[in-house]
């Protein structure tokens, strides 16, 4: 037997159709571990082929839910943008479930399987990398979704939230070559990430508006967290001619660079200035005070919440892409160059 695509799907139907008993496809929906891995697949797949979505109870309806899915969590970055969310969501009175998945697929396939059984409003993406089939099975149960920070180019029809990277990124190294730096290096944050490489551009645009070189040795990678800062500026604190300045594309990385420094018996700025990219709470408490491009993290997370709930409720958008300002904050980290 096969299910009728012209009616509701259930759990009956789904269980007549894989062959097994309606309490398996219940056990398979609340993520039971006593079923066998072979029927399990064969359930998931019937579930996925004719998108099941639980029927919301009466005592359910009235209420609302934003899922917000991050790869990871362990950055302070992430908590700007949840507090973003929060504070639309509970405006609105509507409840937010924050999930990880950590780039696994068997984590991501818990998640798409968790946002079947509990009937969410709409999908907020932060720095995604879901694969193809993630993005086809939340078209498939038509849930909105909107993206923070794509981490590839995103489909036409789904909305992006994110900030002026490239201006960040030129506005940092401008702030550099203003202080008379010519040698600065730089640490890229995640290669797959948008931001990262429009970040870089600005760096390079601004280097080449001066007439300056773009030398291959001055750039690191990175991923946005402390030890690839830590490791890129010893890299470049190997080189037989040192920058004299460091952008980190992250602050999380800024503070990276100010350990490596510190281990290397110098100090910031007397000897490396240095800019961040973010604007976290922790940067004005660093000690110096960190220079750093403010991304308006909350904000992100607000209009991007804002964003889904005007979808759930029907409405069309004036635009599928936004881009919020960053801004240069100039504190203690960054210094004239000392010659002679």
């Amino acid at each position: 037997m096969t299910v009728d695509e012209g009616r509701r799907i259930t759990i009956t139907a789904i269980a007549q159709e894989a062959g097994v008993s309606v309490p398996t496809v219940s056990r398979v929906l609340n993520g039971r571990s006593d079923v066998s891995p072979q029927t399990r697949e064969r359930v998931e797949e019937l579930l996925r082929r004719h998108g099941y979505r639980r029927r919301v109870t009466r005592a359910r309806a009235g209420a609302s839910l934003i899922d917000l899915v991050f790869n990871d969590l362990d950055s302070p970055w992430a908590v700007e943008i949840i507090r973003g969310v929060e504070d639309v969501a509970h405006a609105a009175g509507v409840g937010t479930v924050v999930s990880a998945i950590h780039r696994r697929s068997t984590s991501t396939r818990q998640w798409l399987q968790n946002l079947r059984t509990r009937a969410t409003d709409g999908v907020i993406l932060v720095a995604s990398d879901l694969a193809p089939p993630g993005y086809s099975e939340l078209r498939r149960l038509n849930v909105p979704m909107v993206l923070v920070d794509p981490a590839g180019v995103p489909s036409v029809d789904i909305p992006t939230i994110g900030a002026t990277n490239w201006a960040g990124g030129l506005r940092a190294t401008e702030h550099l070559l203003s202080l008379g730096h010519r040698r600065i290096g730089f640490i890229a944050g995640a290669p797959q990430m948008l931001c990262s490489r429009a970040r870089l551009d600005g760096y390079r645009a601004a280097l080449e508006a001066a007439g300056l070189p773009v030398a291959d040795e001055l750039i690191r990678p990175g991923d946005f967290f402390h030890e690839s800062g830590f490791e890129g500026t010893h890299a470049l604190l190997d080189l037989p001619e040192p920058p004299t300045a460091i952008f980190a594309s992250s602050d999380q990385m800024a503070f990276g660079v100010y350990e490596a420094v510190r281990r290397r018996g110098l100090r910031v700025p007397d000897d490396v200035s240095v800019v961040g990219f973010d604007d976290l709470p922790e940067a004005r408490w660093a000690s110096p005070p960190l220079t750093t491009v403010r991304q308006p993290l909350a904000e992100m997370g607000l209009l991007a919440a804002r964003t889904v709930l005007r979808l759930a409720q029907g409405e069309s958008l004036e635009s599928p892409r936004i881009e919020l300002s960053t801004d240069l904050v100039v504190r203690d980290s960054s210094a004239p160059l000392v010659t002679g």
